[in-house]
């Protein structure tokens, strides 16, 4: 067999906020028993979506979808304000499985908001995470902007009193352009206290960065509906990576393009888990002789509780 060497970036796959979410539907169905409803997918992963729908989840995409007498759950993207109002209007059971991260933002533009700025939100128009931050406050108050050319477009109600925030899961190097935008345009604006992109999303980008120059393509295990994942095929085509490529399983892999490689790159989106990239590797194993290096760029500790109504059965 052809020898292979695979750089396996770290971090890669789940973070604190998919590893909560997922928990908190599991444990979910352990305190009120199948069926427990989940409104959009819990996490953007097929096989977690799948995993999830088998332990006896039912996924909808609307809260009218959903029994009075069942619990729903949240996904880890965030909800507009006007869902949970809905769900207490019914009386319904709600877990709320928005990830800390992504509720941080929303905090934010509510203070920007109640100090009378109006919000410039830097996301990808109907991605869930967009929705639910813009669905925080009252409508025209968010003005969405995808890239810097919007910002050339923005017709704000006083260009002296605007703040903005971002999508949790954005290209580092492509936001850092469209704020450069923003603060030529409108200098008076105001960011984040705090960068807005997650933690995991950044590490896994430069992970990636560190990765793409020694290898002959690289595979980004995740799902298509993942912006996250999206987002490190976009930075290893950009680190200098000739073929960047995202796949689901190990049965998309494309063999023939990958023919003649002697370095692979690997990593994984955040909502995807660790079964699916040793599927990807035992797939490679059983074509190259591999070895493997893990090519570290930082470590990370972060865990989010679950919330008190999931403990309180535990203990």
């Amino acid at each position: 067999m052809p020898p292979l060497k695979i750089y396996l970036a770290a971090p890669r796959g789940f973070c604190a906020g998919v590893d909560r979410a997922i928990k908190i539907v599991e444990m979910a169905l352990e305190k009120w028993g199948a069926p427990v409803y989940v409104r959009h997918e819990i996490v953007h992963n097929k096989y977690v979506v799948d995993e999830l729908r088998d332990k006896g989840a039912i996924f909808v995409e609307e809260l009218d979808e959903c029994p009075l007498d069942r619990p729903v759950i949240f996904s880890a993207h965030g909800v507009p304000k006007s869902v949970p109002e809905a769900a207490a209007a019914r009386q319904m059971l709600y877990v709320d499985a928005t990830c800390p991260l992504v509720s941080k933002v929303h905090i934010e533009a509510e203070r920007h908001h109640a100090n009378g700025l109006q919000m410039v939100m830097i996301g990808h128009a109907g991605h869930p995470e967009t929705i639910g931050t813009m669905g925080q406050l009252p409508p025209g108050e968010v003005l969405l902007v995808e890239t810097p050319a919007d910002v050339a477009g923005l017709t704000p109600r006083d260009a002296g009193r605007l703040a903005y925030i971002t999508q949790t899961t954005l290209s580092v190097d492509d936001t850092l352009e469209i704020v450069q935008a923003l603060n030529a345009r409108f200098p008076d604006i105001i960011g984040p206290h705090k960068e807005d992109i997650c933690y995991a999303t950044t590490n896994r980008q430069e992970a990636v960065k560190a990765v793409a120059p020694r290898v002959d393509a690289l595979l980004v295990i995740g799902a298509p509906n993942s912006s996250n994942s999206r987002r490190l095929v976009e930075v290893g085509a950009r680190a200098g990576c000739a073929y960047s490529q995202l796949v689901q399983r190990a049965v998309e892999i494309d063999w023939r393009a990958l023919d003649g490689i002697t370095a692979l790159g690997i990593t994984a989106g955040a909502s995807a888990p660790q079964v699916l990239i040793d599927e990807v590797i035992d797939a490679f194993r059983a074509r190259y002789d591999v070895t493997v290096e893990v090519v570290e760029t930082a470590q990370e500790n972060v865990e989010f509780k679950v919330p008190r109504v999931l403990r309180e059965s535990a203990a």
